[in-house]
């Protein structure tokens, strides 16, 4: 056996007891040693299981690390029951039903200890023990690598798990340890296990990693404490808590993930203060059931490396975020199920490929002083119940500042949405809320628009610098009070412009429609009401072409529709007669620039297939990419499906299509509409006709995505900008419908004024002939207001000087 000699250096008071003795065996020395006594060991295999009984020093030779070790072929090869110092040793062992190092009572402590074994755990600590073990290191791929069991506890300081075959540190049966600067990793467990009630863990400065499992994991009513802490390179759950944990972690960074970050259940509770989670592959925080709770503070949540919200709260669980950041996700916050609760103060959401905020299923969010930014959609309320608050917050360089839909109800105050690329606040599909003070500026579609007569409450809102229209509203739309925009049109509805039937209620709203009320003008708005009936069903194809020839230009536009027109008819009549009717596919492609009566054609187009028994109805649907691509799969068809069966016996006219395949589309959903669209134009060909609409250049990319899309659609029908002469009789019709005329020299100020106003890609042709004559009007009407007694003339007359300044 290899084994040397053991040194005992006695350290009693006495001269005698002051020797030193050597021993043949560790047993010996240990019993011939009192309290005080420091047992050298000489280098060598000592195959005996020593119970160290006695306050002494058992220590190897110094400057030889590693040469002494005790490695008995079974049971427990080192046990320590008192308040000994055991250094510089190398333990193992062998047997799965018994640790290495059993530290069963005392104080002891362990230091430069090397546990390299097989065992059921590498160091365990029981009982009244309270060890100080320091740079001591664990290699156990048969077992837990540090046990820390019944009521037992101790400092674990600069201490290593290099492998451990369960377990990396395991706390359990109200023990309560405390780990400083500790590593853990490549275990094949969790690296932090806590269980059970009274169990508790107190880690600083400690890292784990390479687990095969959760990085930490707290269950059964344990309790740990984490500060400045890393957590990375599992293979399961970052964090994961269960069964009325509790869990602090404090200057933490939880990261590399491929599942949840940190996933609570069943009324488990965490704080999380000045923390980072980043680079996950399912949610940054995943918090389930009721009861189950994350306060977080100062913390950031970002770089998601999946396709799953940065939060995730279902079930009744709550979160509330102070003061943190989430961005670079797909989403960054959905609450679900009634009973779940987000509550999000002075925090950014930013850089979110799909939505930032989703609630659902009866679930509430409330946000209070946040900024969301570069994001699909700002915050959508999905359904009935689903509901909160979201005041003075920010939105902005989104496709759609807030969705509400399907019954949701949520109440937004003094929020301002910022440059979105199709509406600030769009709501649809019997949502409701309550607005108040909200703003949306610069956007690329409508500020407000609610349809589908959904009953949304407007008050003291405003729009600035919106493409399409400040406020767009169904017919029995929104209520409407004091509410404003830049264009002097304010708020416009599919019904402003019918009378109030006699004796009707007057609605508790008003509706501020500034100057001049709703102008219908030249009906070259291109955005009508969404669905839209026709004027009057029982007119024949004449009468609709009759009104289709009053329009300002649109010669060529006029000719295609006629020549369409005809086609149908006389294949009509063809079949009436016994013949054969040439096959005319009714589906169009009309492109051009805003502002040039697109929508207004589609609509009429539909009165005529209607007067000629093509279409039942021949009403207008309109939608947008918002309104057909949802946010995750499944959704877009099920979206692009109800639009299709609203559009049933009439027209299903899709603005700005080519949004549905943008040029750099990744994960968009956009092509998943194209693809269901096609089909339904297949299934349903005489009951629906679809026109498809936008800037030529990238219709013709539209048109290139689908090989099935091109096929469906029997012409493109282009819409030229109009000439400033054709603004200019749009101008002088709207005069003469508002009872205004243009004074002498007036006419030619617009041609010029027509002439050298910029084209760039807000230019709205038709409705800047009409914002114009509305700027004019404006300036007449403050100019004239300081008349004491003002002619008819003074009333009626525009002069150039009210002309508005060219921008």
């Amino acid at each position: 056996m290899a084994q040397g000699t053991v040194q005992v250096t006695h350290t009693g008071t006495s001269r005698w007891r002051r020797r030193t003795g050597d021993y043949a065996s560790l047993a010996a020395a240990l019993e011939a040693a009192s309290d005080g006594d420091v047992l050298t060991i000489a280098p060598g295999t000592y195959r005996e299981n020593l119970v160290v009984q006695r306050a002494v020093t058992l220590r190897g030779p110094e400057g030889s690390p590693g040469s002494v070790r005790i490695a008995p072929t079974d049971g427990v090869p080192l046990t320590v029951r008192s308040s000994a110092v055991v250094q510089d040793l190398h333990v193992e062992g062998q047997d799965s039903a018994a640790p290495a190092l059993l530290v069963e009572d005392g104080a002891p402590e362990l230091i430069d200890v090397r546990v390299v074994t097989r065992s059921a755990a590498g160091i365990e600590v029981r009982g009244g023990a309270r060890p100080t073990v320091r740079r001591c290191t664990v290699d156990n791929p048969g077992g837990i690598g540090i046990a820390v069991l019944d009521g037992g506890g101790g400092v674990f300081e600069e201490c290593e798990v290099v492998s451990a075959g369960q377990s990396g540190i395991a706390v359990r049966g109200g023990a309560h340890p405390r780990l400083e600067r500790c590593r853990v990793h490549h275990a094949s467990g969790a690296g932090l296990s806590v269980t059970g009630e009274h169990s508790g863990l107190e880690a600083i400065g400690c890292e784990v990693y390479e687990v095969k499992g959760s990085g930490v994991q707290i269950t059964a009513r344990a309790a740990a404490h984490l500060t400045d802490c890393d957590v990375h390179r599992t293979t399961s759950d970052g964090v994961t808590l269960d069964t009325d944990a509790v869990l602090t972690l404090a200057d933490c960074r939880i990261h590399d993930i491929p599942e949840n970050a940190i996933d609570l259940r069943s009324r488990s509770v965490l704080t999380l203060t000045r923390s980072t989670v980043r680079q996950f592959g399912r949610n940054g925080l995943s918090v389930w059931d009721p009861g189950t709770r994350v306060d977080a503070n100062q913390c950031e949540i970002h770089d998601s490396t999946g396709d799953y919200p940065a939060v995730w709260v279902s079930d009744g669980a709550t979160v509330v975020l102070e003061s943190c950041r989430v961005h670079d996700v797909p989403d960054a916050l959905f609450v679900l199920d009634r009973g779940s609760r987000a509550d999000v103060v002075d925090s950014d959401l930013s850089q979110v490929r799909n939505t930032a905020v989703s609630v659902s299923d009866g679930a509430t969010a409330q946000l209070d002083d946040c900024r969301i930014r570069e994001a699909a959609t700002g915050a959508w309320f999905r359904d009935h119940g689903s509901g909160g608050t979201l005041a003075n917050c920010t939105v902005d360089g989104v496709q759609t500042g807030v969705i509400v839909t399907k019954g949701a109800d949520p109440t937004i105050e003094r929020c301002t949405v910022t440059s979105p690329a199709e509406a600030g606040f769009y709501v649809s599909a019997g949502g409701r809320g309550s607005l108040h003070g909200c703003r949306v500026n610069d956007s690329g579609g409508y500020g407000f628009h609610v349809i589908d007569g959904c009953r949304t409450t407007l008050k003291k809102c405003r729009t600035e610098r919106c493409a399409r229209g400040g406020f767009e509203f169904a017919e029995d739309g929104p209520l409407v009070e004091d509410c404003t925009s830049d264009e002097s049109g304010g708020v416009r509805t599919a019904a402003a412009t019918a009378a109030t039937p006699q004796g009707a209620a007057p609605q508790t709203a008003t509706q501020s429609v500034g100057l001049l009320g709703t102008i219908p003008g030249q009906r070259t708005d291109p955005e009508p009401a969404k669905a839209t009936a026709p004027e009057s069903p029982s007119r024949s194809s004449k009468d609709v072409l009759g009104e289709l020839d009053k329009l300002v230009g649109l010669d060529s536009v006029k000719r295609e529709v006629r020549a369409l027109t005809d086609m149908i008819e006389v294949g009509r009549r063809r079949q009436l007669a016994g013949l054969k009717a040439a096959s005319a596919r009714r589906h169009l492609v009309f492109t051009g620039s805003p502002g040039t009566g697109k929508t207004t054609v589609a609509r009429l187009y539909g009165e005529i297939l209607a007067s000629l028994g093509v279409l039942e109805s021949g009403h207008l649907v309109e939608v947008s990419r918002v309104d057909l691509v949802g946010e995750h799969i499944g959704s877009t068809a099920i979206r692009t499906q109800e639009a299709f069966d609203r559009a049933r016996g009439g027209v299903l006219f899709i603005d700005e299509a080519y949004a549905l395949s943008p040029e750099d589309s990744g994960r968009d959903f956009g092509r998943e509409a194209i693809d269901t669209l096609v089909k339904l134009m297949e299934d349903h060909r005489e009951a629906v006709v679809v026109i498809v609409a936008g800037y030529t250049a990238e219709m013709k990319r539209f048109l290139s995505v689908n090989p099935g899309v091109a096929s469906r659609f029997s012409r493109t029908i282009t819409f030229g900008d109009y000439a400033p002469e054709e603004l200019l009789r749009i101008v002088e019709q709207q005069a003469e419908e508002h009872e205004y005329r243009l004074d002498t020299g007036t006419g030619e100020a617009l041609l010029k004024y027509f002439t050298a106003l910029p084209k760039g890609p807000a230019f709205g042709n038709g409705r800047t002939a009409r914002q114009t004559f509305e700027a004019m009007v404006e300036r007449h009407a403050g100019r004239v207001a300081q008349f004491e007694e003002p002619s008819t003339d003074d009333l009626t007359l525009l002069y150039p000087e009210d002309l508005p300044e060219l921008p």
